[in-house]
């Protein structure tokens, strides 16, 4: 029998009110703002309707919830008052904490090391004084940038800010995104690589929006940029959005910078992450500042001075707030190997035709005119430097290149007098030279390759051997190429060499990756060009890097490095680069020299600086390569493109910006854990777990009145903390969202199989990397605090209490009390205030007893996991009590609580308005209409409704329990 229900405000109802729709109850989930209102996320409680999902909009159905004077004071009979512990658990647990709580709540109880310095960016995009979350982390190589976008992404999901999210990042590192943060944060986001496009097609018609069917979403940009999804983003609302590798989105003129201006308007919190943020550009480093805060960058694209301080964090390995944390997890990299190589006879030959030809010819100038006469040469030079193969590539290249301009089938046919017919002449002689290199027989005569099968010898890399080794190279032939001749003389199996470009679909680069992790992975070597330099973990079981040739960059070499070295590699790195020493070549003598300093100067910026890119000031490693162009050809001096760190600019702006922020004092560094204990964490329950199994016991041990049905064959081991049980059909419903390939592989709708203790589940998540079961999911899941199982928990517990029951209990009380659940909340439904408070009858009088944690007030009371005592009688009698509390509550929340609250919201509201003002000032004195200027704009007339929107709107009194003195022995 439902009690009276009552028509209520769509700014107080929030996830875990019951409300009456159709005629039907309904637990809400979720209250999504769109442009029609708030919709709100059920799940049917009612016969009829049980275990339904639905979503309603208010202007559409009425909406009717419980008014709080008309609950019903039912005696709780379960023993330990077991049954009022996991309602009021479940209810708080499903509203959020208030968006404005400065403090981590869930993000320091995940599967991660506990490390200060990631916890600072957290707290930096969680800045109450924001208006969104907005963070561009711009941490170095290897500090875990992941790691801290999950422990963001948990924060704003335990707030009610991330029930919808879309990750955009590389392609290759899709599967890699959605473990890291299914393992760590259980989190579950489907991936929609090339077979999950194919498969959302099966699933949806057409005309769906698969951003609506979807509310966690991991895609590369490249699918992203496609037509349907474009125009499906136009018209769709995120919570939160990631865009990692966010140094791909500055160019004003491509797809990516259009997709990113689309995004960043519609959704709440945006998190940039990128390890070189700056490509040298004020103007595109203005690009990603802009998408974060539209009014941080003038009209004239001058950015705010403090905007960098403000929106972005930049640490690296020797930051003071980093070095003394990162231990043993992060093993120091040994001094690198710089290995000159003897050439081949032939090889000498192609060099000294190209000096003497293309780079430094006597007359001054090479056979090539016209465009890029200056810089092809030095194309050549690279590509023979990479492999004979690559440089035959380029060769062809260019041959059809100019055939088609001079209208020949071949070389030796274009006549002399042709504008081409030099050029022509040079390269095929130089083609001739490259072939001997590449001999019929198949033993490459080259220098390089051949110290290459040495050092891999020397390192033990064998058909027996686990030892692995990361081979890096620039040109897709040498890839081939390597592994071709690496199989024959290393006699390896067809699978112990691997070959990772961009040429590889989504998937293949996918299963790539993720094997290498692997210990019972076949590939010994992995051979990859500079697609793998972004994003891609390797160190799992690797800690030997080789670049066969040295990129002209001292950002790709980092980028490289990183890949092996960083944060969890225990095994000191070893990297070791081949270089060609070309020293009696006049024209190339100085190449080897260069790259010994490249190398050389970027363990020094790695150590001092943190970022390689500071040490030449181009932040881009096309500029970079120019720079030492200019070095090869003789107009430049190596000491000047790659000064000593002591010697470079410190007044460079964005350096200085980088500078200042590696120096800055910690932020809050400890008291993290506590603040969760003492401000949301109940007190209830003893964890996460214990909650999960006296839920379990709780639906099985009553069956003349359960919670609800569902989880069999429950299984306990205390030394593990595991807990293994089989899920029901609607617990398995739930569990289709999760990671498809790890329910495949785990075949966890048949048995789930969780561990509460994060030492036990980091050991099955490590040997998951180990075993010869081909996946990467362990077998064990660490049960943290938004794992899905105990959502279904609390929504079972609340379905299954009739509507309007208040639980009544004995306490350690002189008076009965009636304890309250207050919040306040904002027009869009979001909480920005909540507190438990107690209204006692001090002898007549009600008055009200604010606790600022829930665990000290139901401490007071004695209502904890030992609690003790016998059902009470006649619950009805404080029928009138729990009525008469209601408007002391309220009374106390709209006099004492929202006040303040409201005045700091509406300072900050009223901040934004005069920097947006500030701002639409001088647009309206610049001249011109700038790209970036017309997306400003845009996206300041959609802040102006949110931010409104963010002001406190309605206080709201949930009673929670009726609480009466113990009766006298």
């Amino acid at each position: 029998m439902h009690a009276q229900a009552v028509e209520e405000d769509a700014g107080v109802i929030s996830p875990g009110s019951l409300v009456v729709v159709r005629d039907e109850t309904w637990l809400v989930t979720s209250v999504e703002d769109t442009p029609d209102g708030p919709l709100y996320a059920v799940r049917g409680v009612s016969d009829f309707v049980k275990d339904t999902t639905a979503s309603f909009y208010r202007s559409l159905d009425d909406i009717s919830v419980l008014a709080p004077e008309d609950s019903t004071v039912v005696a709780d009979t379960s023993p330990r008052y077991r049954r009022t512990r996991l309602w009021i658990e479940s209810t708080l647990r499903k509203t959020p904490v208030p968006v404005d709580h400065p403090d981590l709540t869930v993000s320091t109880q995940m599967l991660a090391d506990d490390l200060p310095y990631q916890r600072e960016a957290v707290e930096m995009a969680l800045d109450p004084e924001r208006i969104r979350p907005r963070l561009l982390i711009a941490d170095a190589v290897g500090l875990g940038k992941t790691l801290e976008i999950g422990m963001i992404l948990s924060e704003l999901i335990r707030r009610g800010r991330g029930r919808r999210i879309l990750i955009v990042c590389p392609r290759h590192v899709l599967e890699q995104m959605q473990h890291e943060l299914w393992t760590r944060f259980a989190i579950p986001f489907v991936r929609l690589d090339s077979e999950g496009v194919q498969q959302v097609k099966q699933q949806l018609p057409a005309s769906r929006n698969p951003f609506t069917f979807f509310e966690k979403v991991i895609i590369s940009i490249d699918t992203l940029k496609q037509d349907r999804f474009v125009h499906d983003l136009r018209h769709h609302r995120w919570d939160a959005v990631v865009i990692d590798e966010s140094h791909n989105v500055t160019n004003q003129s491509t797809q990516n910078n259009q997709l990113a201006h689309v995004l960043a308007p519609n959704t709440d919190a945006l998190i940039l992450a990128s390890a070189t943020p700056h490509n040298g550009s004020n103007d595109s480093f203005a690009q990603l500042i802009s998408l974060l805060e539209p009014t941080a960058v003038s009209p004239k694209r001058e950015i705010a001075e403090d905007a960098t301080q403000r929106l972005m964090i930049r640490r690296h390995r020797y930051s003071d707030s980093v070095k003394d944390e990162v231990g043993e997890n992060w093993a120091e990299r040994r001094p690198p190997e710089m290995l000159p190589v003897e050439p081949s006879p032939e090889e000498l030959a192609v060099a000294h035709e190209i000096a003497s030809t293309w780079t430094h010819p006597p007359a001054g100038h090479g056979p090539m005119s016209g465009r890029g006469s200056q810089l092809f040469p030095w194309t050549l030079a690279k590509a023979f430097l990479s492999s004979p193969v690559a440089l035959r590539e380029t060769l062809r290249n260019r041959a059809r290149e100019i055939l088609g301009k001079a209208d020949a089938g071949t070389l030796a046919e274009i006549p002399p007098s042709s504008a081409f017919a030099a050029e022509a002449a040079a390269l095929d002689r130089l083609g001739a030279l490259n072939e001997a290199c590449l001999p019929a027989d198949g033993t490459p005569r080259s220098g390089k390759y051949q110290r290459l099968v040495q050092l891999l010898r020397d390192k033990g890399v064998a058909r027996t051997s686990p030892e692995r080794v990361v081979v890096f190279a620039e040109r897709v032939a040498t890839l081939s190429w390597l592994r071709e001749h690496l199989l024959e003389d290393l006699k390896l199996k067809d699978d112990q060499i691997a070959v990772l470009h961009g040429g590889l679909t989504d998937v293949e680069q996918q299963r790539i990756v993720e094997s290498f992790k692997q210990s019972s992975s076949a590939i010994r070597i992995l051979i990859t060009g500079d697609i793998a330099s972004e994003g891609v973990n390797l160190h799992a079981q690797c800690h030997e890097l080789v670049h066969f040739d040295v990129p002209w960059s001292l950002i790709r070499i980092e980028q490289r490095n990183g890949r092996i070295d960083r944060y969890g590699q225990r095994t000191p790195p070893q990297i070791t680069a081949l270089l060609l020493d070309l020293s009696e070549v006049d024209g190339f003598d100085g190449d080897i020299y260069v790259l010994r300093r490249l190398l050389e100067r970027e363990k020094e910026a790695h150590e001092q600086l943190g970022d390689a890119a500071s040490l030449m000031q181009k932040y881009d490693a096309g500029a970079e390569e120019r720079a030492l162009i200019d070095v090869l050809r003789s107009e430049k001096d190596v000491e000047d493109v790659l000064p000593e760190v002591a010697q470079i600019d410190p007044m460079s702006a964005f350096l200085q910006g980088l500078l200042a922020q590696d120096s800055a004092p910690t932020r809050r560094r400890d008291g993290h854990r506590a603040a969760q204990e003492t401000s949301f964490a109940t007190g209830l329950f003893t964890s996460d777990a214990d909650f999960l199994l006296s839920g379990l016991t709780e639906l099985h041990t009553e069956p003349g009145r359960p919670i609800a049905s569902g989880g069999v064959d429950l299984v306990l081991d205390r030394s593990t903390g595991l807990i293994q049980f089989t899920p029901g059909e609607n617990l398995g419903r739930r569990l289709d969202h999760l990671p498809q390939s790890y329910l495949k592989d785990r075949r966890v709708k048949e048995t789930l199989h969780l561990t509460s203790r994060a030492d036990v589940a980091a050991k099955r998540l490590r040997a998951a990397l180990d075993d010869d079961t081909g996946t990467n999911w362990p077998d064990v899941h660490y049960l943290g605090p938004l794992h899905p199982v105990l959502d279904w928990m609390s929504d079972r517990v609340l379905g299954g209490v009739p509507s309007g029951e208040v639980f009544a209990i004995h306490g350690k009380v002189d008076q009965p009390w009636v304890i309250f659940q207050g919040t306040l909340t904002t027009a869009r439904g979001q909480i920005v205030s909540s507190t438990v408070l107690g209204i006692a009858n001090d002898h007549g009088t009600l008055r009200a007893l604010p606790h600022t944690a829930p665990s000290s007030l139901f401490q007071e009371i004695g209502l904890d996991p030992d609690a003790i005592g016998t059902a009470v009688e006649d619950p009805a009698q404080y029928q009138a009590l729990l009525r008469q509390a209601v408007p002391v509550a309220r009374e106390f929340m709209e006099q004492r609580i929202a006040p303040g609250i409201t005045a700091a919201a509406e300072a900050r509201v009223q901040h934004w308005q005069e920097e947006q003002q500030r701002w639409e000032a001088d647009a309206a004195h610049t001249r011109g209409q700038s790209a970036l200027l017309l997306a400003t704009r845009d996206a300041l007339a959609v802040e102006k409704k949110l931010v409104t929107d963010m002001l406190p709107d309605r206080t709201f009194a949930r009673p929670l329990l009726v609480v009466v003195p113990r009766p006298q022995a």
